[in-house]
């Protein structure tokens, strides 16, 4: 018996998990409910579960006192006791509800806008028109006329002026120019002579320990020896140059000098006369002309424009639903 309590209790928590999963479950727009009605359902799924639960407890208890074992059971064991009792079990089972959405597409209405379109309206307009008339004009018309007017001439006469001609004349001018000359100059050179060094001087052993030495050396020795080497030298020389001299010498020239002298010349001289001439003036003359002008007019046209309406399309959802099953429970016997 307290197996089978136990085993009730393990049904009713994997119940109240299965609820909470189908409770759990998402919901669209639809099938929202209030927080409180979701709520007052639920507690009263869970009650009635319960004392369903409780029930069936009680039942399978009496049952289990009064009724015999199934037929399966008692195969050529008759004096055995059943090993298991049904009982019903409650299991959610999967299954597709159908719902409806909201969805949005895209339609077109119509619209009136209103335009201005053109016409063209015929309209009379003063026109003015050039006409020719026949009219009398007073012209001047020029002519020349020659007289003779006094005029002054320049002419050349002969002159005679007084200039300095500039001339060249050569003459002696003292320069210095640099020559040169030779001259000695004393210089040192380095030269080497031999000396001789005085007393013995030691020069080592043999392999047998004899020692040599050596008498009247000689060395070299650099010595500076006087020499006179010839150099040239700049100095200065004075010689005569021949250069030229400008003076200006006075002499007398034949120029022409201008004179005006007076005389008559001939000119044209331009006057003015008057002389009357047949013209014809350009009058204007009104007239009316038709002519088409351009109106603009208000006018009403239907349009298409794109707007969102709403729509209920179908949708499927996936629910819960429990269902009862039968289901062999195994006994357990309290006094093994």
């Amino acid at each position: 018996m307290h197996d089978l309590l136990q085993f009730i209790d393990s049904i009713k928590t994997s119940v109240v998990k299965k609820c909470s999963v189908w409770i759990s479950l998402p919901t669209t727009k639809s099938m929202r409910r209030p927080f409180k009605m979701r709520s007052l359902t639920l507690l009263a799924f869970v009650g009635c579960l319960c004392v369903s639960l409780v029930l069936a407890d009680d039942s399978v208890a009496t049952r289990q006192k009064r009724s015999p074992a199934p037929f399966f059971f008692n195969k050529g064991h008759d004096h055995h006791e059943p090993k298991c009792v049904w009982e019903k079990k409650l299991a959610w089972k999967e299954d597709w509800k159908k719902v409806w959405e909201s969805k949005k597409v895209e339609v077109w209405k119509s619209e009136w806008k209103k335009q201005q379109i053109p016409v063209w309206k015929v309209v009379e307009v003063p026109i003015w028109r050039e006409v020719k008339v026949p009219d009398w004009k007073i012209i001047k018309k020029p002519y020349w006329k020659e007289t003779e007017i006094p005029a002054w001439k320049e002419v050349q006469v002969p002159d005679w002026k007084k200039v300095n001609k500039p001339i060249w004349r050569e003459v002696q001018v003292p320069v210095w120019k640099e020559v040169q000359v030779p001259e000695w100059k004393q210089i040192w050179v380095p030269d080497t002579v031999k000396v001789g060094i005085p007393g013995e001087k030691y020069l080592g052993k043999d392999e047998h320990g004899w020692e040599y030495t050596s008498h009247d050396l000689w060395k070299k020795k650099m010595v500076w020896k006087p020499l006179w080497k010839k150099v040239w030298k700049t100095v200065k020389k004075e010689e005569w140059k021949t250069e030229k001299k400008l003076e200006w010498k006075e002499e007398w020239v034949q120029v022409w000098r201008t004179e005006k002298k007076q005389i008559w010349v001939k000119k044209k001289e331009e006057l003015w006369k008057e002389e009357k001439v047949e013209i014809w003036r350009i009058e204007k003359k009104q007239e009316w002309a038709t002519e088409k002008k351009l109106e603009w007019k208000e006018d009403w046209k239907e349009i298409k424009v794109p707007a969102w309406k709403e729509i209920q399309v179908p949708a499927w959802k996936k629910v819960w639903k429990p269902v009862w099953e039968k289901a062999c429970v195994p006994v357990s016997h309290g006094w093994h």
